[in-house]
């Protein structure tokens, strides 16, 4: 950085010494970077890192792979050099006061805030600050794509930047992109209210994948995908047309964030911190029950509704403050908006009502504190607090709730949790509340407050395991996995594949189901010349000869043409067309067409056989449902365009058409089916306790959706994916097999001891 000319560095943060043609394989781009800007009274400038959980997470990820991260410093109005702070490339983004005014201040945080948040407050829709918003987006996709490496990858951060995916794609083509909301995403029937609805949910498709905090968000946000653009979307999975006509899959699934709870425990074992924690409760005057909330002043946050309930206990002579005190820690927040400045004035006129009729001198009834405390001082909160209210009326997670359960390292005290905190969907053995109920959170407090021990050990015991098995690391890990695990997919069969399969050879009753082409045999350029690769057939013989273990092929291709090139056994059920077609324990193919779908499918062949027909090596596949036009052998360019005019015609003469885009292939179908049907149906048929699914395409994402959270999914080659895990190619596929069955039958071998 730059100071009067001169550079100022220290050890942990010095000048990028690399030029601007310097780029990164990982870019992380979010609104504030990882380091805080500080300014000593002698006029000394430096930068401390953030104490943020993202930044927690990121960052030895970060080191290993020498990323950048963009963002702005925080000071507005200034420009500061790129440089390096404690292993991570820095690269500051210039925000004006009218950017901060109105990108973010006014169109962050009083437009987009209240309106995911189920509009609590009111939100502006101003187009200046639309307009702005959209200037900085710009800004932070060209810092970005920038510093960003050929074909690397950038993973763009909360609310405040949903445009820059799009953005991004457009200028760079080559990156793989991720985004992450960090808040709600409300329904369709909230955000249809934004003005610039459409542009928002094009910025964030540009994206490959799109992570929320909870599940019903993401459906949130699919709805609003198909009220808005008609786009098929598939379980997580959504098919958006990209400038050349071509679909491309987006997901959008949840990933709930967490904390890193290690480092909590660590803090909450130290004795100079469980000093402070005795202090605390003197201090309070011994209550024999303390209450503790700990918030940003924000409205979402539902700090008013917990101090009217505990008031009316309080009123009612079911607590006394002389027993019971509530500790409140309200940290500010967007202290120029004038809906905040509101509402700390209610919440602070409440709190003197409430302490005025309830205290006794040496009890306070509520112990208020309008600002923020070091995350030591906050652990040693945690630890003398008996009770943890979070009241949140929406929250997109809400991590004081998991870092109470972290330090709780003694299984002891009691989180009051709000239903609509994100947290709630993980941590079920706290004691959840609807925080609009006032009459159910004074019930929960007397709850919490009258607990036994024992019942709090055994619900803070199951809290905690749910907060360390799903930290703040493994969060960051399953997202990136699920973004780039096989942009470079290395050879053989990974360690934790191996102890997946292990565990998954001891269930009861075992499916192992299993796409063909690009995953048990090669693709080439004449589909009807694959085959499988060496070792599948033997490895799914032996896995026929076990006892609880049924196989199946799930293809796309007609049946006719999977029977042709796999010649499988009698024993494996087959399921073709995307489970169109099925022979499951039968001699003969079965499939029903009506009258109508017939003739769509003669109006089908007319269309494509005469676009093939006009184009150098495309050709029509004909299927029992459907039709595939193919276009790996046509000339560059050459392919899309014919794609283009199958799409344009058809979807004229005949809309009600399934269409699905593989590798080079636009299928046409009279019949709406995938592999996530046909793995359902599989299922049903062979009533297995446990699946795995292996494919390497699109299509194959349809089948991985439906997995349950037990079975095991297989992703083969690169690609963003919803599999848990990832293997090269066909050959290891058939190394996957054999090691399949040779844990199934030691499995079996140990039952029969």
């Amino acid at each position: 950085m730059h100071r009067n000319g001169c550079v100022i560095s220290h050890s942990a943060n010095t000048p990028v010494s690399r030029g601007r043609a310097d780029t990164y394989s990982l870019v992380v781009v979010s609104n504030r970077l990882p380091v805080d800007h500080e300014v000593a009274p002698d006029g000394t400038e430096s930068w401390r890192t953030s104490p943020g959980g993202l930044v927690t997470a990121l960052e030895p990820l970060m080191r290993e792979s020498e990323g950048a991260w963009v963002g702005w410093p925080g000071v507005a109005d200034r420009d500061f050099e790129p440089f390096s702070n404690d292993g991570i490339s820095i690269v500051p983004v210039r925000l004006s006061t009218q950017d901060v005014e109105f990108y973010y201040e006014g169109f962050s945080n009083d437009t987009l805030w209240p309106l995911y948040h189920d509009v609590i407050s009111p939100p502006s829709f101003h187009r200046e600050w639309w307009d702005s918003y959209v200037t900085v987006n710009k800004r932070f996709a060209a810092a970005a794509a920038a510093v960003a490496a050929p074909g690397a990858t950038v993973w763009v951060q909360d609310y405040q930047l949903q445009l820059v995916p799009r953005m991004l794609r457009d200028a760079r083509p080559d990156l793989v992109i991720g985004f992450f909301n960090h808040i709600p995403f409300p329904p369709y029937g909230i955000y249809s209210q934004l003005p610039w609805r459409k542009q928002i949910l094009d910025g964030l498709l540009g994206a490959d994948l799109i992570g929320f905090q909870r599940v019903a968000d993401a459906g949130n946000f699919s709805r609003a995908v198909r009220r808005l653009f008609g786009y098929p979307t598939r379980g997580t999975a959504i098919d958006v047309p990209d400038t050349a006509q071509h679909s491309r899959r987006v997901i959008a699934r949840h990933f709930p964030i967490s904390i890193d709870s290690a480092s909590f425990e660590e803090l909450a074992k130290r004795p100079d911190i469980q000093e402070r924690s005795r202090q605390i409760r003197e201090e309070l005057g011994n209550p024999k029950t303390i209450m503790l909330g700990v918030d940003r002043l924000d409205y979402t946050k539902g700090i008013g509704h917990r101090i009217k309930a505990y008031g009316e206990l309080l009123a009612e002579g079911s607590l006394s403050a002389e027993d019971v005190t509530l500790v409140q820690v309200a940290s500010p927040s967007r202290e120029r908006v004038a809906a905040y400045m509101d509402l700390r004035d209610e919440i602070e006129l409440a709190v003197g009502r409430l302490n005025g009729d309830h205290s006794t001198i040496g009890h306070p009834a509520i112990s208020y504190h309008h600002h923020g405390y070091p995350r030591e001082e906050m652990v040693a909160l945690y630890l003398s607090a008996d009770v943890m209210l979070v009241t949140a009326l929406r929250d997109g997670m809400n991590l004081v709730a998991k870092e109470y359960v972290a330090v709780r390292f003694d299984n002891d005290g009691v989180l009051v949790l709000s239903e609509f905190a994100g947290a709630s969907d993980e941590l079920k053995q706290a004691v959840l509340i609807n925080p609009h109920d006032i009459e159910d959170v004074k019930s929960a407090i007397l709850q919490a407050v009258n607990m036994p021990k024992r019942e709090r050990s055994r619900r803070m015991r199951a809290l905690r395991r749910k907060v360390f098995d799903n930290d703040v690391a493994a969060w960051s890990a399953s997202f990136l996995e699920t973004l780039t695990g096989g942009a470079k997919v290395a050879a053989g069969v990974p360690e934790n594949l191996v102890a997946g399969l292990r565990d998954l050879a001891s269930a009861p009753t075992l499916l192992v189901a299993l796409d063909f082409d690009g995953t048990l045999a090669p693709l080439v350029d004449e589909p009807e010349n694959a085959r499988a690769t060496e070792g599948v057939a033997e490895a799914v013989q032996r896995l026929l000869h076990l006892d609880g273990v049924r196989v199946a092929f799930v293809s796309g291709r007609a049946l006719v043409s999977l029977q042709h090139v796999a010649d499988p056994p009698d024993e494996v059920l087959l399921t073709g067309s995307h489970g169109i077609e099925v022979k499951l324990d039968t001699p003969t193919i079965e499939l029903s067409l009506v009258a109508a779908e017939l003739e769509q499918l003669e109006t089908l062949a007319r269309v494509l056989e005469r676009i093939a027909g006009s184009v150098a090596g495309a050709w029509v596949e004909r299927k029992p449902a459907g039709m595939v036009l193919h276009t790996r052998l046509t000339a560059l360019g050459e392919g899309d365009a014919a794609q283009r005019e199958a799409r344009s015609q058809l979807s004229e003469i005949l809309p009600t058409l399934t269409v699905r885009e593989g590798k080079n292939v636009l299928e046409f179908s009279v019949r709406s089916r995938t592999k996530g049907d046909a793995l359902e149906q599989l299922r049903a048929h062979t009533g297995a306790d446990r699946v795995m699914y292996a494919g390497d395409d699109v299509t194959d994402e349809d089948a991985f959706a439906v997995l349950r959270s037990d079975d095991l999914g297989l992703k083969i080659g690169p690609g963003a994916s919803l599999a848990g895990y990832r293997v090269q190619g066909p050959d290891e596929v058939a190394q996957v097999l054999a090691l399949l069955a040779d844990f199934r039958a030691a499995a079996v071998a140990a039952r029969t001891l």
